[in-house]
């Protein structure tokens, strides 16, 4: 069996087509598996980390301006639309796989039409609500799309074959129980938990929020915080320390800059305080966890807004625009959750009811029924 994986550009993309290559090779050893990856990307780092092979192609998408760098930036970009094709038809004919899977991303657009165009089976996936460009072009021309959201069907605007997987969710974070995860972080009983990030880069806007409710649960004690400021908040400690709060001293503030343990912080907390990323949204509807969103406006499509209110519709979650955002407005409304414990446990209940555990078993059962036809 020969598969052929392209996605990349951001983990949402990459971790997506890492775990479909996993379920593949742990069912099938002797699979010959191989990425198509953009020469710049992220991909590259991580799919050889992983341990699987990668090939690279050059795309870079249109920037929406008349600016005289951007224009030249898009000219380049039509070259490379040209050149990605024909290095990803030459790639494919020499590997000559069973099946191409696409994940989204630029580079996904190339691999799988050409694969398309030299008539080899294709499928994509569609991890987010409001399903992007890339994948918008390759619907009508791929034997199935794979979606993590229901909402996104009625956002393509071509007939396909949909079928609903869901998004892979890794091992840790599913088989993590919330009682043996508390007890392993030494977490309490008696207040309720939150656990608050804004990716592993870090988002200044939700940083500078956090502060605030940190700094009041530094002096009245409400909240157990489990704080991820990320690569680009460094300046965390120090604006906590503006704000009176002397972290070696407060023994319910956990603020660092990565959450390396985050099955366990998942499972133990009780409200999340996030972006609206798909995959994280996954997670957090696997383990039940009502969350408070705060969606980037800086992605494709405004796709995040759009995967936080399918949560919201469902009363799963509470949304907070980053234009709207303040540390006032979030204290308020992580309080409105928290004070009422029915509201709390039926958040909890609706986010656990969108979720699917097993994505990986769906998808794998989609591509094998492709195979077959």
């Amino acid at each position: 069996m020969k598969v052929l994986l392209a996605g990349g550009g951001t983990a949402g993309h990459i971790n997506p087509a890492l775990a479909i290559a996993g379920t593949i090779r742990e069912k099938h050893p002797d699979a010959e598996i191989l990425f198509i990856g953009n020469r710049d990307g992220m991909e590259q780092r991580l799919v050889k980390q992983a341990g699987y092979p990668i090939e690279s192609v050059v795309i870079t998408g249109f920037h929406r301006s008349f600016a005289p760098a951007e224009i030249v930036h898009n000219i380049k970009t039509v070259h490379y639309s040209f050149e990605s094709r024909r290095d990803a038809k030459r790639i494919i004919r020499e590997f000559d796989p069973d099946i191409c899977i696409g994940t989204g991303g630029y580079v996904s657009g190339p691999v799988i039409l050409a694969a398309c165009n030299l008539g080899y089976k294709a499928v994509i996936h569609e991890q987010n609500a409001y399903p992007g460009v890339t994948n918008k072009m390759l619907a009508k021309s791929v034997a199935r799309v794979m979606l993590a959201n229901e909402d996104a069907k009625s956002r393509f605007t071509d007939k396909a074959r949909f079928v609903l997987t869901g998004n892979p969710i890794r091992p840790a974070i599913l088989a993590t129980k919330h009682d043996e995860a508390k007890k392993r972080l030494g977490l309490p009983d008696d207040r309720p938990i939150i656990l608050s990030f804004g990716g592993s880069l870090g988002a200044k806007c939700i940083n500078e929020a956090m502060a605030d409710l940190l700094a009041r649960s530094a002096k009245d004690g409400r909240y157990y915080h489990i704080h991820g400021y990320g690569q680009q908040g460094k300046f965390m400690p120090d604006l906590l320390k503006e704000k009176g709060v002397e972290l070696d001293k407060c023994d319910n503030l956990d603020v660092r800059q990565y959450i390396d343990n985050m099955n366990d912080c998942l499972a133990a907390c009780d409200l999340v305080v996030s972006r609206a990323g798909a995959i994280t949204l996954s997670e957090i509807q696997a383990k039940g966890r009502p969350a408070v969103l705060i969606p980037s406006p800086y992605v494709a499509e405004n796709h995040q807004f759009h995967n936080a209110m399918s949560m919201v519709n469902k009363k799963a979650a509470l949304v907070i625009e980053e234009k709207d955002l303040t540390g006032e407005k979030l204290m308020e409304t992580v309080d409105s959750i928290l004070s009422d414990p029915s509201v709390l446990g039926e958040y909890r209940k609706n986010a656990q009811a969108m979720a699917i555990t097993d994505a990986n078993e769906r998808i794998y059962q989609t591509i094998m029924e492709v195979l077959a036809e």
